[in-house]
Parts: structure tokens; C-alpha cells; sequence
């Protein structure tokens, strides 16, 4: 009998994006698998990627827990980066946990993925101490992922800002640019590319390029929460067409 899984996302209110890559990579894995997933968001108001703005969302992702919890979803994924990071170092494994807590406080206990969590521990799995990386935020806010990577560990190289302050704007942003920002980086001697340290800003239709063109696996923050969700799962974690983390690799 062929199972069916439910995806709880834990959206921005102008994010665009987590609902149409991290569905499209699991239904593209059902052509390669048996299971079957359905999804379901529970959102947190946000339109200006601030500071501020960032925390104040934060604080509504318990409620979003528990709604989604509500719905007895077999995995939850909170999908805003910079949310997480900008609270400060390792924020994204005590938010996991809260959330978890509120999920089974409800009678509905489930995983609770973080995209930075994800995206922290995919570099881990894949081995990459030296990364190049390309986000959509503006500088201040991009300092504090590199940062924020860096305490995990992880050496950032080199890194761009394309400084999009508007959320709708950043889900607007076309990934077909991203092989030319990633052509005027240096990308020697790292180990993995971040194409996008945002789940807001689409990437997947160029991830294959990026790695033909660079010769490195490539990565994204919603490749990354795929993974994990896929794990949190024991599912084997294996989408075609989506590069190298889930290529079954690892």
C-alpha cells in the first residue's frame, strides 16, 4: 500500500516560493518512489525582509505549530532563512524544539524542520568546509547568515547580497540570472555553492547549470529542507533533477 505523507509548511505571508519548489521536488520524487505527499502552510505576516519585521514573525510561528498540528501533518517546515539566523547563533535548534514541544502539547507531535537548521546540517552531510554563497538580502542582514554559518563552522569565502528588500520582490527574482552573479564569484577551492540562502528566492531551474558550470555541488536552502524533511520522514532522500545533496549521495 502506498503511503501519503503531509508536508506542514510554516510560511512568510508574501513568500511564493516554499510552496511551489519544495512541492515540486517532491512530486518530481514520486516518479522515482512509491510514496505520495499532500501540503499544507499555516503563514506568519511579513512583507520587508527587516530585522525587526523578522522577529516579529518569529513570534507567530507557534502558532503556526500549532495550527499545523492541528491537521496532524507527519512533518512541519518553517521556511524563512533569515528569520532564524538573524535571532542569533544556533537559534534555529532551540526554535525546533519549542515548535516540536507545541506540536505535541496539541496531541499532534511531529519533526519540525528549519530551513536553517536544514541548510547548517546539509553543508555538514555534504562534507563542505569552504562554501561560496548568493542571497537575496540586503548586506547587514546577509552579514548575519555568513556570520551565522561561520559559527557553525562552515568557512564562507565569498558571498553576495542582491540586496532586494521587498519579499514579493525577492520571490520575482529570476533564477536564470543566478549562473552569471555565480560566474563572477570566486569559486575556487570551495567545497559547495549556496545558490540561494533563501527559500524565498527561486533557484532550482538553474542548479544543474550552476554545477556543470563550476564543477561543485550545489545546494539551496530549499534543497536543503527537502533533505531534512525527507530524513525526519526515514525516507530515502532522493529527488531527480534536484543536485547532488539529493542525488542519493547522501
Amino acid at each position: 500500500m502506498t503511503r501519503s505523507y503531509r508536508i506542514g509548511q510554516i510560511v512568510p505571508s508574501s513568500n511564493t516560493t516554499m510552496e511551489t519548489e519544495i512541492p515540486a521536488m517532491l512530486m518530481a520524487r514520486q516518479a522515482v518512489r512509491p510514496e505520495r505527499f499532500t501540503f499544507h502552510s499555516s503563514r506568519m505576516r511579513m512583507k520587508t525582509v527587516k530585522k525587526d519585521e523578522l522577529a516579529a514573525m518569529d513570534a507567530e510561528s507557534d502558532r503556526c505549530a500549532l495550527e499545523l498540528s492541528d491537521a496532524r501533518v507527519d512533518v512541519l517546515g518553517y521556511a524563512c532563512l533569515v528569520a532564524i539566523m538573524s535571532m542569533g547563533h544556533g537559534y534555529h535548534r532551540s526554535s525546533q524544539a519549542r515548535l516540536h514541544a507545541r506540536t505535541a502539547d496539541n496531541g499532534g507531535a511531529a519533526p519540525v524542520v528549519t530551513s536553517a537548521g536544514a541548510l547548517v546540517d546539509a553543508l555538514k552531510v555534504m562534507g563542505a568546509k569552504r562554501i561560496a554563497l548568493v542571497a537575496p538580502y540586503m548586506k547587514p542582514l546577509t552579514e548575519l547568515v555568513v556570520d551565522y554559518i561561520r559559527h557553525e563552522d562552515i568557512e564562507v569565502s565569498d558571498w553576495r547580497a542582491l540586496e532586494i528588500p521587498d519579499n514579493l520582490e525577492v520571490g520575482r527574482h529570476d533564477p536564470a540570472l543566478l549562473p552569471a552573479i555565480v560566474a563572477g564569484m570566486d569559486t575556487r577551492g570551495v567545497d559547495a555553492i549556496v545558490l540561494s540562502a533563501c527559500v524565498q528566492m527561486p533557484s532550482l531551474p538553474s542548479v544543474a547549470k550552476v554545477e556543470a558550470m563550476t564543477g561543485k555541488p550545489v545546494v539551496t536552502a530549499a534543497i536543503a529542507t527537502t533533505y531534512a524533511m525527507l530524513k525526519a520522514l526515514d525516507l530515502e532522500p532522493v529527488v531527480p533533477g534536484a543536485g547532488a545533496l539529493l542525488s542519493g549521495a547522501w
